[in-house]
């Protein structure tokens, strides 16, 4: 299943559905680093609001997503996380360091608005 990577003004987003196989986390990541160079692109949103379930291999995929596309200039939030998912992520010891998380869509546009801005 192809996860689609739709384009807002400089921003890309990728929005998760529920049960992702690692395959298409592993193809997600490469197609969003090649995509913010093709596209020049200086954010990325990665909606997980339909996730109820994140294991180890998913927050990591997640996590070198993030570092990735920091490495070519854009910044990554990570949007969704229900609290259920938060929840079981910290009693499993699984951390999202150094990456950008906002309640939803509209709280991680601000936030990369924000970033823009302070780079500017």
């Amino acid at each position: 299943m192809e996860i689609p990577i739709l384009k807002q003004s400089s921003v890309l987003i990728a929005t998760l559905q529920a049960a992702v196989p690692d395959l298409d986390l592993l193809r997600l990541r490469t197609a969003l680093v090649q995509e913010v160079v093709r596209s020049r692109s200086r954010g990325v949103i990665v909606d997980v609001t339909a996730i109820d379930v994140m294991d180890s291999f998913g927050s990591h995929i997640l996590q070198d997503l993030a570092h990735m596309i920091r490495l070519r200039g854009a910044e990554t939030v990570i949007v969704g996380i229900q609290p259920e998912v938060a929840f079981a992520m910290v009693q499993l010891g699984l951390r999202l360091e150094n990456v950008a998380t906002a309640l939803d869509l509209e709280e991680g546009m601000a936030y990369l608005n924000r970033k823009f801005r302070s780079l500017a």
